[in-house]
């Protein structure tokens, strides 16, 4: 397996509970701003990292699923509390799934926000197409921040605005090509699709009705996959739930996290 350096990350509150998150392929932990100031505001102690290759870490010379849970999982040994949880958006979902695989035990719940459990999700043509507007565009010699910003609003449900989804937008301006296409390697590299069955904690999968890159249907099995797993779907919403509609999709995180960890005691 591919080691990793402990990722670049940043610390938030103060709590015996921390709450981890895992960002996408397009992004880093700083798009995560407002979702780190509700939960710091919520009690929750707060570690966002970033992915190899992206803000300021090293771009490694191979890039797999496995590896960066591998990652995660030395962060949570070094920054653990009492109780520990883990959130992953898009490609951060599914690493958070092979984080929980890697260690059974180590978290205490687990939410999977807009992703998948295996690239091999939704047929041969969705791969197709998923690679296509990703990677062609860099194959072009354009930039990310040339694309990126108007494929990401199709991404969308209609009318998507507000704050968290412009500081979104600024933050993917930034990435790296490299370490983007090393990424979308990665996830279409990922084809391990027994993983939720061996998941034990609490886990809420939380898609949005309008999203064509994990779909919620393909969320909805995922769910029904894993012994305490729970599905939510956000009406009108895209890939960014978190932006699109923040109230909600916060408010939904934060009921299934409290019930989660009453239960744990």
């Amino acid at each position: 397996m591919r080691s990793y350096r402990l990722p670049d990350y940043m610390v938030s509150g103060e709590s015996d509970t921390t709450l981890y998150l895992l960002h996408g392929a397009y992004g880093s932990k700083e798009y995560f701003r407002y979702t780190i100031q509700r939960f710091v505001q919520a009690g929750y102690r707060v570690v966002a990292c970033d992915a190899p290759g992206y803000g300021i870490s090293e771009v490694p010379e191979s890039v797999t699923i496995p590896g960066m849970a591998e990652m995660v999982n030395r962060l949570i040994d070094a920054t653990c509390t009492r109780r520990n949880v883990l959130l992953g958006h898009s490609m951060g979902g599914m690493v958070a799934q092979k984080v929980a695989d890697q260690q059974p035990g180590r978290l205490d719940a687990l939410v999977l926000s807009a992703t998948a459990h295996t690239f091999n999700h939704s047929g041969l043509q969705w791969q197709q197409d998923f690679m296509r507007t990703r990677v062609a565009p860099l194959t072009q010699g354009k930039a990310i921040a040339d694309y990126a910003p108007a494929l990401l609003r199709t991404m969308m449900g209609p009318g998507a605005e507000g704050p968290e989804l412009d500081h979104a937008l600024y933050n993917i301006r930034l990435m790296r090509s490299e370490a983007f296409q090393k990424a979308i390697q990665a996830i279409a590299q990922y084809l391990e699709d027994d993983v939720p069955a061996r998941l034990k904690m609490p886990v809420l999968c939380i898609a949005g009705e309008l999203d064509l890159t994990c779909p919620a249907s393909v969320m909805q099995r995922m769910a029904a996959m894993m012994p305490r797993g729970e599905f939510h779907e956000m009406k009108g919403v895209g890939h960014y739930g978190w932006g699109e509609r923040p109230d909600e999709y916060h408010g939904v995180v934060h009921a299934f996290l409290e019930r989660a960890l009453a239960a744990a005691g």
